[in-house]
């Protein structure tokens, strides 16, 4: 993790490294703009009666906007009406981030236990639940034995896989697997350990950390996002999932998710509240679609 985020098994017994994060200059700004965006959505008087629809158009959505990140930049209603995700690089990556956001909100309990199990659980998903050991291929040019497990020394990372896959979007060199066995370690037992940081602080450090570390041979940007949005409900900051990040970041667009995640890396206070901010304003760009969709869902138009 970042020097100002250091790793919980180093950090002396009671120290909140997170909360220390949520104090960084424009990051309580950023916190309390969340929530009011959040709030306000929450208030709409659709999500009264309809609020099952609102957070299904939102997991579609976030499916997109995570897509559109790792190089798949499908029109929605492309999304909305597709069921082949076959061999092309492009398909694989929406079928995944599809499954992804279908199964996020179904780990919660778990994460709350064993955020490394879920994380294994994520990868299964995004690769197509594949099994483990077999020592087959998956299909999507991942190895079976290599699916829903951290890396081993030596094997590769190919973010998209398929012949046709796009150039990565992350670049930052590759953690060695005895590094991301560790700093995983130490994410999970900050999750497990609990923190007074607002939700928004934990949420884009466990994004940024695994985007850091690409812990899985493929994927990691999927499951990355993934892993935030399971944070952002199961804080109780977005308990119905209608607030989809996803969508935030793919709006911003991928060169200031990479700028933005630049800043993470550095480490410095300034980097990790341009990275923490720049996950704020995600979410609050999620609100407004969701928002989008309520108002569409009042006139009958969706």
């Amino acid at each position: 993790m970042s020097t100002t985020a250091p790793n919980a098994s180093s950090a002396p017994r009671g120290h909140d490294p997170l909360a220390t994060l949520g104090s960084l200059p424009g990051v309580p700004d950023a916190v309390d703009s969340v929530r009011k965006a959040v709030d306000a959505v929450y208030g709409h008087r659709v999500m009264r009666r309809r609020s099952n629809e609102v957070t299904s158009e939102a997991a579609l959505r976030a499916a997109r906007g995570s897509a559109a990140l790792s190089g798949a930049d499908w029109a929605l209603e492309e999304v909305r009406r597709r069921s082949d995700f076959g061999a092309a690089a492009d398909a694989l990556t929406v079928g995944a981030a599809l499954r992804l956001t279908a199964e996020a909100g179904q780990l919660l309990s778990i994460w709350r236990q064993s955020p490394v199990r879920v994380l294994a659980r994520l990868h299964l998903v995004a690769a197509g639940g594949a099994g483990t050991g077999t020592g087959t291929g998956t299909g999507d040019g991942v190895a079976g034995e290599a699916v829903g497990r951290p890396r081993l020394a030596g094997e590769p990372v190919v973010e998209t896989p398929g012949p046709d896959s796009p150039k990565p979007l992350i670049e930052a060199p590759l953690p060695a697997a005895d590094e991301v066995a560790g700093r995983l370690n130490g994410l999970s037992e900050l999750v497990i350990a609990g923190s007074s940081a607002p939700a928004l602080v934990t949420a884009a450090v466990v994004h940024g950390e695994l985007l850091a570390l690409r812990p899985f041979g493929s994927y990691n940007g999927l499951v990355a996002r993934a892993a935030e949005r399971i944070v952002l409900i199961g804080s109780g900051l977005d308990p119905k999932s209608i607030c989809p990040s996803e969508v935030g970041h793919a709006e911003l667009g991928r060169a200031a998710y990479v700028a933005a995640f630049d800043g993470y890396l550095s480490g410095t206070p300034d980097g990790m509240a341009a990275w923490i901010t720049h996950c704020g304003r995600a979410v609050e760009l999620g609100v407004r679609e969701s928002t989008a969709v309520c108002e569409a869902l009042q006139r009958g138009a969706a």
